[in-house]
């Protein structure tokens, strides 16, 4: 299979988009939208979300087997993109719109509601559109390339809304009673308009996008399946050494930046005390360090193979990321002033552009491993490979999110305060709590990554075998 073209790749890198706008608005709004605004206690909004995530154990591994197995005349996977579209748009646009004049128990109830309908439904895209990456191509080096495109637009889509929100939304949304826009919910109303409507564009614009490859994709043997048969194929898929490490990776990988993008509101805000036009130019800037990431993680790949480009992403996080809170945290900063916005500025595009490098780099070495399943297995399992990976990112960002709660407990950070209004004592400790929580999570990253056996002689080797057996 050669080359996917120019259009193809972009197409399908744009369906990311929609994944990065639900992650940037639960992972940076939701928890400050519910607790500050709506006014629900810390503890019971990452209860919901937690439990939100039970409900993804079963939709996950569910969607990616089926679109393994699925036989019709559009493929395995488009079926199941093009279903999920309007569903997702509609779900989104209600997470942002709770009722009014209900109490924290019919407000957690509606929330929990919301999030496992937001989260089932982005299920139905995300799984077999990833999956189509290590079909579109096998070759070791186009699919970071394609991974790299996804991370892109998945990064670029979450940061359009939330640049956005601070440089045109809030400053619309400032009254008289509400000098600050960021508290307003009328601003969270158009934000949820906006965002579920560009959520729908990007699943129909990458569903449209990748139909014609359809009678290039593999499609699957017919066969009739036992539920025991099922998960049996399944386990068979998974149990490998290098999955483990991946999979390990993942996870530690996702609950890290579930937590510093749950938190990273509060550091803005009350941490550093930005204003929200500050907060909105180093949003802006996101977009030339996600693209910066993107093309480091080919370069990466060619130079060092992606395993050690992991390694070496890791190890220039836990070294850059102490500087910029131990500067506020030793009196060396001071928040509120020009050169805390320099430091954040900075700060912040170190961090996105080994982020977004770290991500094409793991899940393009997910794709490897579908080759190396097929070889033990005889089949080609992209969705069940996709499923757990997705799963994981949306459990661990969950346990992310639910971890920040638990940090702003233990700083005992007041709800519905303003900027002015919380107490540097809080504001010292919740430095504190964060910054070592995030350096052992990085530092144990690296570690995770290490029995990762897949690099380009064995891809090649694993493709070398399937051709063998075909021929």
């Amino acid at each position: 299979m050669g080359a996917p073209s120019l259009g193809t790749r972009l197409a399908y890198g744009f369906g990311s988009a929609a994944f990065g706008i639900k992650d940037a608005g639960l992972q940076i709004f939701l928890l400050m939208f519910y607790t500050q605004i709506v006014g629900v206690p810390a503890p019971l909004v990452g209860l919901a979300l937690t439990i939100a995530l039970v409900f993804d154990a079963i939709s996950d591994p569910i969607v990616g087997y089926w679109s393994d197995n699925l036989r019709s005349k559009w493929g395995r996977r488009h079926p199941f993109m093009y279903a999920s579209a309007i569903p997702v748009a509609v779900t989104y646009f209600l997470l942002w719109t709770p009722p009014k004049g209900w109490d924290d128990q019919a407000l957690f109830w509606y929330l929990l509601t919301m999030a496992v309908l937001v989260r089932t439904a982005l299920t139905f895209f995300e799984t077999p559109s990833a999956a189509l990456a290590p079909e579109l191509t096998r070759d070791y080096d186009q699919r970071t390339h394609l991974q790299s495109l996804r991370s892109f637009f998945g990064w670029t889509g979450g940061n359009a809304m939330t640049v956005m929100m601070f440089f045109f939304l809030f400053p619309a949304f400032v009254t008289p009673e509400i000098p600050n826009g960021q508290f307003n919910p009328e601003a969270y109303v158009v934000y949820a308009w906006v965002a579920a409507g560009v959520m729908l564009a990007a699943i129909l614009v990458s569903s449209l996008g990748t139909h014609r490859q359809i009678p290039r994709l593999q499609a699957p043997p017919q066969r009739k399946l036992t539920i025991g048969a099922v998960f049996k194929e399944m386990f068979e898929t998974l149990f490998n050494k290098s999955m483990g490490a991946i999979f390990l990776t993942a996870i530690i990988a996702s609950t890290t930046l579930g937590l510093g993008q749950s938190l990273s509101v509060y550091m803005s805000t009350y941490f550093w005390a930005l204003r929200p036009e500050q907060i909105g130019i180093i949003t802006l800037v996101i977009f030339v360090s996600a693209a910066v990431g993107a093309a480091l993680a080919a370069v990466l790949t060619k130079r060092l193979g992606k395993k050690r480009g992991i390694i070496l992403v890791g190890a220039l996080g836990v070294l850059t990321f102490p500087v910029g809170i131990m500067l506020r945290l030793t009196g060396v900063v001071t928040p509120g002033t020009s050169e805390a916005f320099w430091v954040v500025l900075v700060q912040g595009q170190v961090d996105v552009i080994l982020l977004v490098c770290q991500q094409a780099l793991l899940i393009s070495m997910v794709s490897d491993l579908v080759e190396q399943a097929e070889v033990k297995t005889g089949r080609r399992s992209e969705g069940v490979f996709f499923a757990a990976n997705t799963f994981i990112m949306k459990v661990t960002t969950g346990i992310g999110v639910m971890a920040a709660t638990v940090v702003l407990a233990l700083a005992q950070f007041p709800s519905g305060v303003a900027p002015d209004q919380a107490p540097d004592s809080a504001l010292v400790t919740l430095g504190w709590w964060y910054l070592p929580a995030i350096l052992l999570l990085r530092l144990a990253m690296i570690l995770s990554i290490l029995p990762y056996a897949v690099d380009r002689k064995s891809h090649a080797e694993n493709l070398r075998k399937i051709a063998e057996r075909a021929g």
